[in-house]
């Protein structure tokens, strides 16, 4: 029997980000359940994506700002929420389940959590990223098909992105560590997800990811490209990551018109060196507007 409180978190994350919606299986609340406790999922619940002190916190709850703070730490430690340390103190937030609760267990997958986000993704989620995509993740060009004498917006360019962070932070892709875990990778790079700054820094408190120097970074961008991955940062202009994806993409290239989804500011038009490295046949017979 559900716990209502499993029930509730899940409509409150199905509120952020990309959503968390119900299945007819209910796999949603086995994958609440097995990341939280029904204390974990209250404490949840007391917050939103605003950044609050333990402090704040305990006083709107009425109970002991000691016990707060341990509460909140343990689950930031367990990717449960996510955590801004600095002079001022640390602060807590709640966090969507992408990018969010997934991405933060990278360090942790294991087969049982890797299996049931899967079928999650069949059953549910993939039309919520559908829905979502256009404004979490967009692609940009890789350059050696472009003429340099065009103007590209430095938001738009992987090399300029990564130029403008003064610290850069590289993890696993959780969605093909995923794959792997269940002995189904695809053998591209595992290493080839950028954090930048609080997202960054949180990374790193959690050893989930290591920083890297400008030419490291580039050299990373450079395996990717030559491995066909798409790179997609963020849709704001100072994104706090950037990905590199692959074929996993399967809630995109399961969409009859998968190009509609993705929001790009570049345009191509049946590219044959573009076409070669297509993620998914049905790209071809589209033409790409932003």
């Amino acid at each position: 029997m559900t716990a209502p409180i499993f029930r509730t978190l899940q409509e409150r994350l199905d509120l952020y980000s990309m959503g968390f919606p119900a299945t007819a299986s209910g796999i949603e609340i086995d994958i609440l359940r097995y990341l939280f406790s029904e204390e974990d999922a209250a404490m949840f619940l007391a917050l939103s994506h605003m950044l609050e002190t333990p402090e704040s916190v305990a006083e709107r709850l009425g109970r002991p700002a000691d016990d707060v703070a341990a509460r909140l730490d343990d689950m930031a430690e367990r990717g449960l929420l996510f955590r801004i340390r600095n002079d001022a103190g640390d602060r807590y937030g709640a966090i969507p389940f992408v990018h969010g609760l997934f991405e933060f267990q990278v360090k942790n997958l294991d087969r049982e959590l890797a299996e049931m986000v899967g079928q999650y993704f069949e059953e549910g989620f993939e039309n919520a990223m559908q829905a979502g995509a256009d404004c979490f993740l967009r692609p940009i060009p890789v350059h050696r098909s472009i003429d340099a004498r065009h103007h590209v917006a430095s938001y738009d360019d992987a090399v300029q992105i990564l130029k403008s962070k003064p610290r850069i932070v590289v993890t696993d892709c959780i969605c093909r560590k995923r794959m792997q875990v269940v002995d189904q990778g695809c053998g591209k790079p595992l290493e080839a997800c950028f954090m930048f700054g609080s997202m960054g820094q949180y990374y790193l408190d959690r050893d989930m990811g290591r920083e890297v120097s400008l030419e490291e970074a580039v050299a990373i961008m450079d395996q990717c490209r030559e491995a066909g991955l798409v790179t997609q940062p963020a849709t704001a202009q100072n994104p706090s990551g950037m990905c590199n994806c692959c074929g996993v993409l399967t809630a995109l290239n399961k969409h009859p018109r998968p190009v509609e989804l993705v929001m790009a500011n570049h345009l191509a038009e049946r590219c044959q060196a573009m076409i070669a490295r297509a993620v998914k046949p049905a790209w071809r017979a589209a033409r790409w507007v932003p």
